[in-house]
């Protein structure tokens, strides 16, 4: 994990020391909330519906166990004995007090986290790929390329005001699980035939109201160019980027509006021009950065392990958790966990304090201390041996971590909606958790298969629900609630942006009308290889709709 140097360390106790003295001007009157607010935002602290939110920093979705412990200690301390972890990597406060919030930040500091750059018109935290440096088909870790742009785009003096906020996701496997295609720029790595490394480079995707899936400016551009030519992007749309409406603010809008093929040659040129000044990656600083990732001391073990195999086939509840759970590793011997935050009825990506710590126990115990933030609200362990998986599922289950439902229907992601959100049109929560209890039978959830529900309380699409095989969006329609549900949707290598099927549901029939689409698809399908995504792609949304609008 990357150790912040001197700069790091001073800059952030500076940014506290800096926000104590601006709240305590709020509090005593001398600033107004207008003046303030962007102040607070800086510092990733929003006022919401019934107190500020607190959104810290993840950055490329790794912690250690004594990070985890201290968002625990804060959870216990400054909220309400829990977290929320977002789709962004990061973790969510939702009760904080601003004559706290200083030392809040103050603690977060000593154990190397912060608040900075998480809103506001800036880069925020760049993302990766949650198995990042242990999943089987993987060209390279990306975090130390996450890290640079960290670096790069921390406090950087042309892009700290940009004419929206930004948002970043890099990939080193060519099974993307970062999202890469909406983002305003995604990076995917890539291997030559020569053998060389470069990065497929994807601009102006995104969701919220205008949803795009982003296309490749470069298809290879070799490992040295990124940043000078990041800064080519980045220069072109804070050139052109409209300041006079947010809603067509974000790059996705400069994209269609130029079209590809004007902005590519903007690029290109502004690119040009760089390398002119001969502005390249420093490999040294990336080194360095990189020996902070180095390979963990793995033991050299045999491929497959008699004890569990032993336990999954005497343990049936440990053999359906390790079905959905386990991902495949790149060293013999090992795995990776998939820890589920959404069990039966509860809500999607919240943690308690003590659930946060059994993590942090399990990481120190067998996982190397590391800690992942997945972009579907769970925790992942990323180097687990297959000879203890039988003991850290036996101390998930006695703390409510073991559901066994990743990527399947109970694995529900949502935002905190119009329970929180001062954005929101309608509520999230209680929907995610209603279809949670509607498809709880585990055995009835592997045999739909693969099956991403997602659920936004507006449109800005916090619950990320165009980018999913059933996406489900709440509204206000005259003072009442209701939601329309869209087919056909994915995030990964296949990106896609989801139809909408028709007329939206009152909140209490979105259930019914999620059982309507499954069961369709369970009759339509061909085999269990064939899945939901499978049939919605080939038979297209006639079956759906004419199952969903039947009339009665």
């Amino acid at each position: 994990m990357y150790r912040y140097d001197e700069f790091d360390h001073r800059f952030v106790s500076e940014r506290v020391a800096q926000f104590r003295d601006q709240a305590a001007r709020r509090l005593s009157g001398e600033l107004t909330e207008d003046e303030f607010k962007p102040l607070r935002l800086m510092n990733g602290l929003y006022l919401q519906l019934h107190a500020y939110m607190l959104r810290v920093a993840i950055p490329y979705g790794t912690l250690s166990g004594k990070q985890m412990r201290k968002l625990a200690d804060v959870a216990d301390k400054y909220d309400r004995g829990y977290g929320h972890f977002t789709t962004r990597q990061n973790i969510q406060y939702n009760w904080i007090k601003l004559e706290e919030t200083a030392d809040l930040l103050q603690e977060l500091s000593e154990v190397e986290m912060h608040a900075i750059q998480t809103s506001g018109n800036c880069i925020r935290n760049v993302t990766t790929d949650h198995w990042a440096g242990a999943a089987a088909d993987e060209l390279a870790d990306p975090r130390p390329v996450a890290e640079l742009l960290r670096q790069w785009s921390t406090l950087h003096p042309e892009f700290s005001f940009l004419p929206r906020k930004f948002k970043i996701a890099v990939t080193g496997a060519p099974n993307d699980r970062a999202a890469v295609k909406v983002h305003d720029i995604g990076l995917r790595m890539h291997q030559n035939d020569a053998g060389e490394r470069g990065w497929e480079v994807i601009v102006g995707g995104g969701l919220g109201r205008t949803p795009l899936i982003g296309y490749t400016v470069r298809e290879f551009l070799p490992e040295t160019q990124l940043l000078s030519y990041l800064e080519a992007i980045m220069r072109v749309y804070n050139l052109h980027g409209r300041r006079d409406n947010k809603y067509k603010a974000r790059i996705k809008i400069l994209v269609h509006e130029l079209g590809e093929e004007n902005f590519r040659a903007e690029v290109e040129a502004e690119f040009a021009r760089q390398k002119e000044l001969d502005v390249e990656v420093e490999s040294r600083e990336l080194e360095r950065i990189s020996n902070y990732f180095a390979e963990p001391a793995f033991e050299t073990l045999p491929r497959l392990s008699t004890g569990y195999e032993a336990a999954r086939a005497g343990d049936p509840a440990f053999a359906q958790w390790v079905r959905s759970n386990i991902a495949a590793h790149r060293k013999d011997g090992y795995a990776i966990v998939n820890i589920s935050l959404k069990p039966e009825g509860g809500i999607p990506g919240d943690a308690t304090s003590e659930q946060m710590r059994t993590v942090a126990d399990l990481a120190e115990r067998f996982s190397v201390e590391e800690i992942r933030v997945s972009h579907h609200q769970n925790l992942v362990l990323p180097h687990v041996k297959l000879d203890d998986l039988h003991e850290v599922w036996k101390v998930l289950a006695a703390n409510g971590l073991a559901s066994a439902n990743i990527g399947k229907a109970g694995d529900i992601i949502a935002c905190p909606g119009l329970d929180y959100c001062t954005l929101a049109t309608a509520r999230s929560i209680p929907i995610a958790q209603t279809i949670s209890r509607r498809f709880a039978d585990l055995n009835r959830q592997h045999e739909i298969g693969p099956l991403r529900i997602n659920i936004s309380g507006c449109i800005n699409a916090c619950g990320h629900h165009h980018v999913a095989h059933i996406g489900i969006l709440g509204l206000e329609k005259k003072g009442v609630e209701y939601y329309q549900i869209t087919l056909g949707g994915s995030s990964a290598t296949d990106a896609s942006i989801g139809t909408i099927l028709g007329p939206g549901f009152s909140g209490d029939k979105v259930p019914d009308a999620i059982e309507t689409i499954v069961n369709t698809y369970l009759n339509l399908r061909q085999g269990g290889d064939d899945s939901f995504l499978d049939v919605v792609r080939r038979l297209g949304h006639q079956p759906f709709k004419e199952a969903l609008y039947a009339p009665a």
